[in-house]
């Protein structure tokens, strides 16, 4: 479907076109050549005019609020033609074959999101360094958007570097640089004498991230994780250590500790900050109204409608309470909601590991809606 105001240009030009053609028969070389100049000046005007009314509406408009709904022209790009999808995303490589997932758009209640224009971004950020910090559910990120980029330019030069858990892919023909900057918890973990300590007061990587010209940040995951997974065995924060604390109040330090950062050492004028809100796993059907159902391996279509049965987890909260005490400007990239209705969007058993992930996203799927709001937010 076009977008309304396109509509309207494209009308309005037909319309001109046919007073264009009626006023030929009957005026002279010269008054057409002037019409002609008028003309060109009146579409001209209303092409942008109806741009600029476009985007006042997208940013007037909440992004984040709305439902999936059927669009047979998804996904954004073929999974199969991407070279940068891992394994652990890589659901129709690894055996997904009911692949409806892939067909619904998300439908903000106010406005019409724009497709994402990869092109349109590359050029934007000509010259440009984006990074995404955070876990693996910024690399699912991190790969939707090279992927959407790839599709729009899939004869683009690329590079890729790989350093441990850190990703660089640089498009050569637009200087454009991506990366992953993997980084669980967005604090500190150093090793010491007594065992890893997590140290919710530091951020000492902050001097590379913000060299950058776009930042996009997410954590969350790590914080609730137990066991032999986790990946500190004590907790500093206020000069005291302890064996553990509520994890809850251990994410809101953590984040408070990246807001000081943000405040003191980032300069918005040159970097544009965004936090992607919390990804939200779908394990316990109780959540969305399915009791009897215990993982996402037969989820094949979204929840319906625009709410979500559990309502929204803790992490929603504090993120939006620490981001509105910043006085510098920080995009929240409020995933959360949207992505709970999305219970069909996870690799479940079609992965090269083959264990039952809930967490994560299919590539292509949901992540790219993420990038598509973000670019949205941009133009």
């Amino acid at each position: 479907m076009l977008n309304p105001h396109l509509s309207t240009i494209i009308l309005s030009f037909f319309l001109f076109l046919l007073l264009f053609l009626l006023l030929r028969i009957k005026m002279g070389k010269a008054i057409i050549e002037e019409f002609s100049f008028l003309l060109l000046i009146a579409v001209v005007g209303l092409a942008v005019f109806g741009t600029s009314k476009a985007n006042a509406e997208i940013k007037s408009c909440d992004l984040f609020e709305g439902s999936w709904i059927f669009d047979n022209s998804y996904p954004l790009y073929n999974s199969t033609a991407c070279p940068f999808i891992r394994k652990e995303f890589n659901c129709i490589k690894f055996g997904r074959s009911n692949l409806e997932y892939l067909k619904y758009k998300w439908q903000p209640t106010g406005c019409a999101l724009p497709r994402f224009d990869g092109k349109d971004f590359l050029t934007r950020f000509k010259g440009k360094k984006i990074m995404y910090v955070g876990d693996s559910l910024s690399l699912n990120n991190f790969e939707s958007l090279l992927c959407l980029l790839n599709a729009a330019v899939p004869d683009a030069k690329f590079n890729q570097e790989i350093y441990k858990e850190n990703v660089t892919v640089t498009f050569l023909d637009y200087g454009v640089q991506v990366v992953l900057f993997h980084s669980n918890l967005l604090v500190d973990i150093e090793i010491e004498p007594m065992g890893r300590v997590l140290k919710l007061d530091s951020i000492k990587n902050g001097q590379i991230w913000k060299e950058f010209d776009l930042l996009i940040f997410n954590t969350w995951l790590w914080y609730s994780t137990r066991g032999p997974q986790q990946p500190w065995d004590f907790i500093e924060v206020g000069g005291k250590i302890s064996k553990d604390m509520d994890r809850v109040e251990a994410f809101r330090a953590g984040l408070n500790t990246w807001a000081k950062w943000v405040e003191t050492d980032v300069d918005t004028n040159k970097t544009k900050v965004s936090f992607q809100g919390a990804s939200p796993a779908h394990y316990h059907g109780s959540d969305w109204g399915e009791p009897n159902v215990n993982n996402c391996l037969n989820e094949t279509t979204p929840v319906n409608g625009s709410t979500y049965p559990s309502g929204l987890p803790v992490a929603v909260e504090i993120v939006k309470e620490v981001l509105s005490n910043i006085s510098k400007p920080v995009f929240l990239l409020d995933i959360t909601k949207l992505s709970q209705l999305r219970k069909d969007g996870h690799p479940s058993k079609y992965n090269a590991f083959k264990g039952m992930d809930c967490t994560h996203w299919c590539l292509a799927g949901v992540p790219d809606t993420w990038n598509q709001i973000f670019y949205g937010s941009l133009i």
